[in-house]
């Protein structure tokens, strides 16, 4: 099927969020059956506008908007169903690939990512171009109807399981450094290209470094125009920063991961869905909240603070109370930029004031959830024989993720872009304060000093 699927197939939500709820609802009751295999469901799902509903309707979505999609998910997760394919493909590379490509592309790429078929990653960042993501080396050659690239990435979060890569590349080094980037969709399961875990202080290997030797790309991978890829990369950015932020919403696979390589596609969907993984009641261990949906809400740690009794002690009370009202800032802003962008407008520089609020927010769960967790907060198994060593030992098993998310809250402030990085683009693009001095945008790439 292709992005032409008509829309009496795929209707609109509009109607408000009652009409909403009530087409999803009815559209689930038909729908969903737990014996359907992974693939099968996200294939209903996706192709019926439902895994990506924020996209428009002729790239696979319904048109809604970020706050609907939010409520999309909620409702599909409410209802007992698996939740849309997560991960990069839907966060970043679909919008992206809306925004800057061709129709053709929509059809090729876009498609895969809603129905959950293939895995996206993310290849920006480099060994001496973090910060200044405009100064990566890793260059992309023309050869007839393709390109050859060569250079190291680094950082690369779900690297080992993606069948495709977000990748930006440089074609030409004889112009300034901004002007000489591509952007394309490059094939990870080919020769030249190697990805190596990196071990992070949770015990977790998130991030990968990947090695790219005589990779190649199809011409026709090329995403937005030769030389434009700082653009596209731009749109892809401002969508990582609006999904790091606060007040975002989750949703998400429950577990299931989307592609080729985790091999979850054949699997039974029921097994992923949240009411089959605690059918007895209560809190099942493997569906206790993960580091990454703790640090958007304060729910979690109030669960926790009232289960050991330090829900009585002012100073934490007063912790829960500013990390609540920081998520309800985040949720409010969202809903502001909805109604702003519903009237034609935008409200420059939030997404990365979402950032900065994200990366607040997780600091601030940190200190209050080992606050809470006491002593305890100081266990962690780094690996699964570590974390069943655990079991009965902590006060709440709630504990063990609160450690692992104040492990993981030193990253949040760095990926995505800098905290600095979030700072510097709100006072030059948005309070119009002036830039500090650089020769790089008239330069050649080529002439300027590179990073050690």
């Amino acid at each position: 099927m292709t992005a032409t699927t008509t829309t009496s197939e795929r209707p609109a939500g509009g109607g408000g969020d009652a009409e909403l709820v009530d087409e999803l609802h009815a559209w689930l009751e038909a729908n969903w059956d737990p014996d359907l295999t992974v693939g099968e469901w996200w294939e209903r799902l996706g192709m019926a506008g439902w895994s990506a509903p924020s996209l428009p309707e002729h790239a696979y979505g319904r048109g809604l908007s970020r706050a609907e999609s939010v409520r999309v998910a909620q409702v599909i997760a409410d209802f007992g169903a698996l939740g849309a394919p997560a991960g990069l493909g839907l966060l970043l590379a679909a919008p992206t690939i809306v925004a800057h490509g061709t129709p053709e592309q929509i059809d090729t790429y876009v498609v895969d990512i809603v129905t959950g078929r293939k895995a996206w990653c993310q290849l920006f960042s480099e060994p001496s171009a973090g910060s200044d993501l405009a100064g990566l080396q890793t260059r992309a050659v023309r050869d007839g109807e393709e390109w050859v690239v060569n250079g190291q990435k680094v950082w690369t979060s779900g690297g080992q399981v993606a069948d495709l890569g977000m990748l930006l590349a440089r074609t030409d080094p004889l112009v300034p450094k901004h002007q000489g980037i591509s952007y394309f969709a490059l094939d990870m399961h080919q020769p030249g290209v190697e990805v190596r875990p990196l071990r992070e202080m949770t015990g977790r290997a998130l991030f990968n470094e990947v090695f790219l030797t005589d990779a190649r790309v199809e011409a026709g991978a090329l995403i937005g125009g030769v030389h434009q890829g700082w653009a596209v990369a731009n749109t892809t950015l401002a969508n990582e920063r609006a999904g790091l932020g606060s007040g975002g919403g989750g949703g998400g696979g429950f577990g299931a991961t989307p592609g080729t390589v985790a091999g979850h596609l054949e699997r039974r969907a029921g097994d992923f869905a949240p009411r089959a993984r605690n059918q007895a009641g209560g809190r099942a261990p493997s569906e206790r909240p993960s580091p990454r949906a703790m640090r958007g809400s304060a729910d979690p740690l109030i669960s926790l603070a009232r289960a050991t009794g330090r829900n009585l002690d002012p100073a934490i009370r007063q912790a829960l109370v500013r990390l609540y009202t920081w998520g309800e800032l985040g949720r409010l802003n969202g809903l502001r930029l909805k109604a702003v962008r519903e009237s034609g407008g935008d409200i420059p520089g939030m997404p990365n004031i979402a950032k900065l609020s994200m990366s607040n927010i997780v600091r601030l769960s940190r200190d209050v959830g080992l606050e809470i967790a006491g002593a305890a907060g100081t266990l962690h198994g780094y690996d699964e024989a570590g974390k069943a060593s655990l079991e009965g030992a902590l006060p709440d098993p709630l504990v063990s993720s609160v450690t692992e998310m104040a492990l993981l809250a030193q990253a949040p402030p760095i990926y995505g872009g800098t905290d600095q990085i979030q700072r510097n683009i709100i006072g030059e693009r948005v309070l119009g304060l002036p830039k500090e001095p650089s020769n790089d945008r008239t330069t050649p790439f080529a002439e300027l000093a590179k990073n050690a």
